[in-house]
């Protein structure tokens, strides 16, 4: 039997200011990172800063927004989210929308906007997946019965993979996966996914010599230290600069043009560099802490719906952030994924704070679907 309270209540405000604080923090990154880079390009140091500052403003007042709908509500928009988010990866090849930079088109340019379409695509696959496992939990025990999960997981992955874009790819795979184990499926009908993934990583990177040359820039950095091996080599120096304690805020050596994509996908080894690894050390407890109470809010909800959306928004968010670090400290091989509420990238910043505010809705309205046995 379920009972309703009739008012949702405050919710997880720990949560809400863990997330709030993390993205005000990013937004002070962002600038130190790229105030150079930005006075160099564009002749305005404060040109990325102030694009994530307004990013910040409607991803908090989005986030907000979002936790007065009761979550219950988004069962409907789970397929319309996926198919938005399929039409417009798609809309990426488009002559005259798609826009390519670095040899990647990855974008979609309307004017001054653009948006990155495998940013919505994560959050869209998380909320039909949630609601097509919790309209019948029983299609979990089943191979069978994920296949509608697994084909759109699919479709997802395969028009990402066409940008190029291997690291969201990979980070969709991870997150159709949790997905998949948070819905309880057995053992067994996991492991018979896994294998072929894992199985085909090998081969999606032979594939494309890039991939290849990124393999053996891994490898062995040093070996092409002006060509392929050059970014993860001026990471590791920010992350060495740093030391315990840090160069100081705004005080980055290597955001002096040094360092690529030092404001976004590399943006951890410039925080690394200014505040030291106790820095980092504090940066990625805040992260844990977000991590930690998104999940016990997805655990406490008593509805199996928003346990999924819940867990499946912060498992996102988690692997993303530890793709990111692998990257940046040279643990996997570099790829583009940025750091999760702190890169700049509005669609990012925006998206996140979406997501997190879908959950934070969760926790002020699980008092609403409490069940009794």
């Amino acid at each position: 039997m379920r009972k309703r309270d009739n008012a949702a209540g405050k919710g997880d405000v720990l949560f809400l200011a863990a997330v709030l604080l993390l993205a005000a923090y990013g937004v002070v990154c962002v600038y130190s990172a790229s105030c150079y880079n930005a006075q160099v390009q564009y002749g305005d140091g404060a040109f990325f800063f102030r694009k994530q500052l307004v990013g910040f403003v409607l991803g908090a007042a989005a986030m907000v927004g979002l936790s007065f709908l009761p979550y219950e509500k988004l069962r409907r928009a789970g397929l319309p989210a996926l198919v938005v988010s399929l039409v417009l990866l798609a809309l990426v090849f488009v002559p005259g929308l798609g826009k390519s930079n670095y040899g990647a088109t990855r974008w979609i340019g309307v004017g001054p906007i653009t948006i990155q379409p495998s940013e919505l695509a994560k959050l869209g696959f998380v909320l039909f997946a949630a609601g097509y496992f919790a309209r019948d939990p029983a299609r979990m025990r089943t191979l069978r019965g994920c296949l509608p999960v697994l084909g759109a997981g699919l479709g997802v992955c395969v028009l990402i993979m066409l940008e190029p874009n291997m690291s969201v790819t990979m980070c969709v795979g991870a997150i159709m996966i949790g997905m998949l184990f948070l819905g309880g499926i057995s053992k067994k009908a996991l492991a018979c996914i896994c294998i072929p993934v894992l199985l085909a990583l090998p081969v999606l990177i032979a594939m494309e010599p890039y991939r290849l040359q990124r393999l053996s820039a891994f490898m062995d950095p040093w070996a092409s230290p002006k060509e392929e091996g050059y970014q993860l080599i001026q990471s590791l120096y920010g992350l060495a600069n740093g030391n315990l304690f840090g160069v100081g805020l705004f005080r980055s050596r290597q955001k002096f043009r040094f360092l690529p994509f030092a404001e976004s996908d590399f943006i951890l080894s410039v925080i690394a560099e200014e505040t030291g690894f106790f820095g980092v050390l504090a940066l990625f407890a805040l992260i844990g802490f977000i991590v930690w109470r998104g999940m016990r809010i997805a655990a406490r909800c008593g509805n199996f719906y928003g346990y999924l959306l819940a867990g499946g928004i912060t498992l996102a968010f988690a692997v993303q952030c530890a793709l990111n670090a692998l990257v940046v400290s040279g643990c996997i091989p570099p790829t583009g994924l940025p750091l999760p509420l702190v890169s700049a990238g509005n669609t990012s910043l925006i998206v996140t704070m979406v997501g997190m505010g879908i959950v934070y809705g969760v926790s002020r309205h699980t008092r609403r679907n409490r069940f009794i046995q």
